[in-house]
């Protein structure tokens, strides 16, 4: 039997998707998987080489297979309001293609997609094979978007306008505590050109699969997985497996950027004290403006700590690019400060954040609050700073500090949008001085919650494991529906 999986082309989402595949093929021999790569523009270098690397190393030769999708004929308008889905939905005709030999042979099991992907809920209903979710958020973000769809369907609430209220509150079950309306993410929030309600749209037709695979380990989320198996006892809510925490570990398997760069990281970083980094590195599409940067220099140095700082030059404004992979955005740096911190900070591009973040060197991590690099920060037991960009971070942010306990606070609900780098003001320098002090200074407590949760993230994953059981219950029901 075979299984399609189609991710975001994103690597956030990529990584994540192919540990998840090769998660299944370990567990089940009678499951094959094709990965279907969508082709976009902003395909990036790194991306690329990942997926290459993938197919040149790979363990599972005859149950493991990609294939990149060709480019469309005619790509909607980069400016279009809705591009981003618009250029998903338009490759629908490009996957029939792909797959029609597999329906063919009468192998065809179903279909795994990423959680922006569910426009190809279409393509496996014309197959007459079921579809699932996999989901790459956490339990929390799934738990907001089950409580908003309750109230726009059913209650008739205008969420947009309610969470445009000056410091609106919610109770939004599978949350501790109230839920302040400004870390709702923005595609949630703003009307401007419908975005809200296409939001709403493209995720109520996760009810139309017949199970969502979430990222995250019942140990973690306790309060909210167990809410989430609550509403999946009802009509019309699919299964939910959380089978996490799914991370690519392996960083000789994801390609491109090795070699010297990675070498002169570590080895800075092997002449480093015990726990006495803090690191920083804001993902895939994290950039500064040059007056952020500023201040986030003048924090590091009044800090006094040692830092490990991933300063990657911003895209040209009003282009739909992500930051530079390799360029570091040094020009924008205070006069001599490279000089003055020369000893105890190292400033580079990219970042080979999990040799990074496992380095016993890194005492502590300022992070955008990506779902993938709290998991990693988690399980390599590092402590985590809050600093969102954009997406779910700043809902992540919250429970990271708010519902769970397990991070300080530079902010929660800074916010910036990474198309037109339009957002709050500033962080100012005091603030990343604090926090930064206030990270590598923590209290035994909070370091051994840490610690404990690096534990049961690896627990989760062992045969008698929650996330182990759960991932098997996935694979059980993928065969039992094809039976």
């Amino acid at each position: 039997m075979e299984l399609v999986l189609i991710p975001t082309p994103g690597m956030g989402h990529l990584l994540s998707a192919v540990e998840l595949a090769k998660r299944i093929l370990d567990r089940d021999h009678r499951i094959s998987i094709l990965i279907l790569i969508l082709n976009i523009p902003m395909n990036s270098q790194m991306l690329n080489s990942f997926i290459n690397s993938q197919s040149r190393d790979n363990h599972y030769p005859t149950r493991l297979t990609f294939s990149s999708l060709p480019p469309l004929s005619n790509p909607p308008d980069p400016t279009s309001p809705n591009y981003f889905q618009t250029l998903i939905s338009l490759h629908k005709p490009l996957v029939k293609t792909a797959v029609e030999d597999k329906v063919k042979a009468g192998s065809l099991a179903g279909f795994v997609l990423d959680m922006f992907c569910t426009t190809m809920i279409e393509v496996a209903d014309h197959f007459m094979v079921p579809s699932y979710i996999f989901f790459t958020c956490g339990a929390s973000m799934l738990n907001l978007l089950f409580h908003f769809f309750v109230l726009e369907d059913d209650q008739e609430v205008d969420i947009a306008a309610k969470l445009n209220e000056p410091g609106i509150e919610l109770d939004v079950p599978g949350f501790i505590n109230r839920l302040p309306g400004k870390v709702v993410p923005e595609g949630l929030v703003s009307k401007e050109f419908g975005s809200s309600s296409r939001f709403f749209d493209h995720f109520k037709k996760f009810k139309k699969s017949k199970g969502i695979i979430v990222n995250t380990f019942t140990e973690l989320e306790t309060f909210g997985v167990q809410y989430l198996f609550d509403q999946a006892s009802k009509d019309g809510v699919p299964a939910i497996y959380p089978v996490g925490p799914i991370l690519e570990l392996d960083t000789k398997g994801r390609g491109g950027h090795r070699g010297d760069d990675e070498e002169s990281i570590i080895k800075w970083l092997d002449d480093q004290p015990p726990s006495s980094v803090v690191f920083l590195c804001f993902g895939s599409m994290g950039s500064f403006d040059e007056d952020q940067v500023i201040e986030i220099a003048n924090g590091l140095e009044k800090s006094r700590y040692r830092f490990l700082w991933s300063l990657r030059r911003p895209p040209i404004e009003g282009e739909l690019e992500l930051p530079s992979e390799n360029e570091i955005f040094e020009e924008a740096l205070p006069k001599g400060f490279l000089d003055r911190t020369e000893e105890r900070g190292k400033i580079i591009g990219w970042a080979p954040q999990v040799s990074i973040l496992s380095h016993k060197a890194v005492g502590g991590f300022v992070s955008h609050c990506g779902w993938n690099s709290i998991l990693e920060s988690l399980w390599f037991g590092v402590p985590m700073a809050t600093w969102p960009l954009h997406s779910e971070q700043q809902l992540n942010a919250f429970e990271l500090v708010k519902e769970l306990g397990l991070a300080v606070e530079i902010r929660i609900d800074y916010r910036r949008d990474w198309k037109t780098k339009k957002g709050n003001i500033k962080v100012t320098a005091e603030e990343i001085e604090n926090g930064v002090k206030k990270l590598m200074s923590l209290d035994e407590g909070t370091k051994s919650k840490v610690r404990e949760m690096s534990d049961k993230s690896r627990d989760a994953l062992e045969d008698g494991g929650l996330s182990h059981k759960r991932l098997g219950q996935f694979i059980e029901d993928v065969l039992n529906n094809v039976a």
